[in-house]
């Protein structure tokens, strides 16, 4: 039986702050790495925070890699992990709110965009077209951004293409539209378990104290968490039954 750990990068993420996000991105990688966590998953746009547009608008993204994102690369190389990586790129005159993931070899394995973008804070994104999972070390990983999990039909598109579980990268705090339901209702459809790594903090119009960063199976949550501050939190799976092998999260709390 193959376990392994897999850690989630909870971020206290600023809006617009996009060097001072990319260097906490950056340390708790590294942390999470040193905690033995083969995966290692970030918020939703964990580089600019969802509301970034309106602070420094988007002439800086880049098409992807760009020259940090290929520091990254260097780094997940040297430490021999997989780490899922929510960034925005630009593709000719389109922006997009992606996931890449970046394999132990240091190569991008796969990106996701974003596909459900109807949002004020998502304006300037363009919707993905493109529902694959992604294949990481011999498993079919079904990444869904966020409200990509409001509806049934992206994660049922997924498990049908051979997804045998769900990272869900997201900026998802409770409110008027905040999540009622959607992450346990999906792995009932499906039967398959969805990880959540949402994150904390505030924005704008948009408050993430209490956002929860999860592990669902079967309609349940059976991990949550919420916090003040940033956290990495590590779990150990079991790869080979897709189940989780740990009662709680170890939480570590990062400046």
């Amino acid at each position: 039986m193959r376990t392994g750990k897999i850690a989630l990068l909870h971020l206290e993420t600023v809006p617009g702050a996009i060097e001072r996000n990319r260097y906490v991105i950056v340390e708790a990688i590294k942390h999470a790495a040193g905690k033995g966590a083969e995966w290692i998953v970030t918020p939703e746009l964990a580089v600019c925070g969802l509301q970034f547009a309106h602070a420094v608008g988007s002439d800086w993204i880049q098409p992807q890699p760009d020259p940090w994102m290929q520091q990254v690369c260097k780094l997940v190389k040297t430490l021999r992990r997989t780490v899922f990586l929510g960034c925005p790129e630009r593709d000719g005159k389109r922006f997009y709110n992606s996931v890449f993931v970046i394999g132990p070899t240091g190569e991008i394995l796969g990106k996701y965009r974003k596909i459900n973008v109807i949002s004020d804070s998502l304006s300037w994104s363009s919707p993905g077209d493109i529902v694959a999972p992604i294949e990481c070390d011999g498993i079919k990983v079904g990444v869904l951004i966020c409200s990509d999990v409001y509806t049934s039909n992206i994660a049922r598109a997924l498990k049908f293409e051979g997804a045998q579980l769900f990272v869900s990268p997201a900026s998802w705090g409770p409110g008027i539209h905040g999540p009622n339901g959607e992450w346990e209702q999906r792995t009932h459809e499906t039967g398959l378990p969805l990880i959540v790594c949402n994150r904390t903090g505030a924005e704008k119009t948009l408050d993430f104290w209490n956002a929860p960063s999860l592990v669902v199976q079967n309609g349940t949550r059976l991990l949550a968490h919420t916090s003040k501050k940033s956290a990495v939190l590590t779990f150990d799976w079991n790869f080979d039954g897709m189940s989780l092998g740990s009662s709680k999260y170890s939480i570590d709390y990062i400046r």
